[in-house]
């Protein structure tokens, strides 16, 4: 029963019996801005039998991340996982309550600033071993942009927490996490996904996919544990770690649930970051030229270290604006655990949230020019509390972002410093939105040595 004052939530119009899953299955990404367009900032979605609502306004999403954090939660039941869980398990970005508090309390150390300079040099080494590999490949070589970034990250993230690389099963690893990801994605609110155990082509592909990166993650435990060595990384960490009222350790599924949220959350969405400021850098060359003016001012040719890095004012302004116009994950989803309200607004106990993070960064109430590519409007002193949310907000916010950020600046600094990007498409590249917000099809660049 609705009370009297309560207002209505507009309903997205769809089909008889699958209300709006058509389109919610055809193309992700343009239904949830095609929804907040046509219906406003929260909307009512039906897929088949399930309710979920759209959220799209900085005031709603803190009333409910913030002050209600405890009816919006994580849809995680480890009976049945839905989505991201079916890969992650219940590492940090999956898990709640007492066991998401002390992993997250464990791990924080890992990311914390005053550490993250000594994982500088290896972000140096990965990044001066895709510049020597780009020289070997000749004059005016065309790459796939968004496929180099990849392994980058790939590369940068393994390094610096695991003290390894991966990079000679790169060709196996990128495909499996692209499918695993994808099935993610596709099953996260949809109630008509086949469970796992019948044998459906996509879910055979992806069973196999997640098989492979099983076998890479224990691969890696295994051979630290057959020979420890003296690097403080995120693993040692994971593998030293116990309670301390009982000594206990954590289980190899634990530590693997850890490992492959770190090493999936923390490279996909840094290679988009990268992938998206050189191709929006690419086709804006006044910000580019101002950008290399800073750091020649700056750098003067050299690689910049911890401190370089933090008297550098234009490019933390160009990545914040990357980062609104495409950010790396373009929506966060909770399970609505009670009847509750937003704004005089009932939301069903049951249902599921969507909050579109990209739907909030381009509001125009919120962003003048909210398509224009603008790092003048990070260089002000204007606040965007709940409007620029790339890292996600409240306890829960990222715990990688300190480090995402050193990096991104780092790998930026030296690839502008050494090549020019030339975009091979004039057309601009589409979004697709699997849970991150990637080029579809990649990008197809030249590069050219300066």
């Amino acid at each position: 029963m609705t009370m009297p004052n309560q207002k209505a939530i507009p309903q997205a119009q769809g089909d008889f019996l699958l209300g709006n899953l058509r389109q919610f299955k055809a193309d992700l990404f343009q239904a949830i801005c095609g929804w907040q367009r046509d219906y406003g900032d929260l909307v009512s979605i039906k897929l088949a039998t399930r309710q979920v609502y759209l959220i799209s306004h900085p005031q709603l999403l803190e009333q409910a991340l913030i002050k209600q954090h405890d009816v919006f939660v994580k849809m995680y039941n480890p009976e049945k996982p839905k989505g991201l869980a079916l890969i992650l398990g219940q590492g940090l970005v999956t898990s709640q309550g007492d066991l998401w508090r002390r992993q997250r309390h464990l791990m924080q150390p890992a990311f914390q600033r005053s550490n993250l300079a000594s994982m500088l040099p290896q972000m140096v080494m990965a990044g001066n071993n895709m510049l020597s590999r780009w020289q070997q490949l000749g004059e005016n070589v065309e790459v796939d942009l968004a496929n180099e970034m990849m392994r980058l990250a790939l590369e940068v993230i393994t390094q610096t927490m695991f003290s390894t690389s991966v990079l000679d099963k790169v060709e196996k690893i990128a495909p499996a996490l692209e499918t695993a990801l994808r099935y993610a994605a596709k099953t996260a609110a949809n109630p008509l996904a086949p469970p796992l155990i019948i044998p459906t082509p996509a879910n055979q592909q992806f069973k196999q996919a997640r098989k492979l990166l099983d076998e890479i993650i224990y691969d890696l435990i295994e051979q630290r544990r057959m020979q420890p060595h003296t690097q403080h990384d995120l693993l040692a960490t994971l593998l030293n770690a116990h309670n301390e009222d009982s000594g206990e350790r954590m289980t190899d599924q634990q530590i693997r649930d850890e490992v492959i949220t770190i090493f999936t959350a923390g490279h996909e969405t840094t290679a988009n970051l990268l992938s998206w400021t050189l191709y929006l850098l690419a086709k804006h060359p006044e910000i580019l030229s101002k950008l290399r003016a800073e750091l020649t001012q700056s750098l003067q040719g050299k690689i910049p270290d911890t401190e370089d890095l933090q008297s550098l004012v234009y490019m933390p302004a160009i990545l914040n604006e990357s980062l609104r116009i495409r950010p790396p994950v373009g929506m966060m989803i909770r399970k609505v655990n009670k009847d509750t309200e937003l704004d005089g607004y009932l939301l069903k106990g049951g249902s599921l949230a969507i909050f579109s993070i990209y739907n909030i960064h381009h509001h125009p109430e919120l962003w003048q020019h909210p398509e224009q590519f603008n790092p003048d409007r990070f260089l002000t002193d204007d606040k965007h509390r709940f409007s620029f949310i790339p890292f996600g907000t409240g306890e829960r916010v990222c715990i990688g972002n300190h480090f995402a950020l050193m990096e991104a600046q780092l790998l930026l600094s030296m690839i502008v410093q050494q090549y020019d990007i030339q975009l091979l498409n004039k057309e601009e590249v589409e979004i697709e939105m699997t849970v991150s917000i990637r080029p579809k099809g990649g990008i197809p660049v030249r590069l050219i040595k300066r």
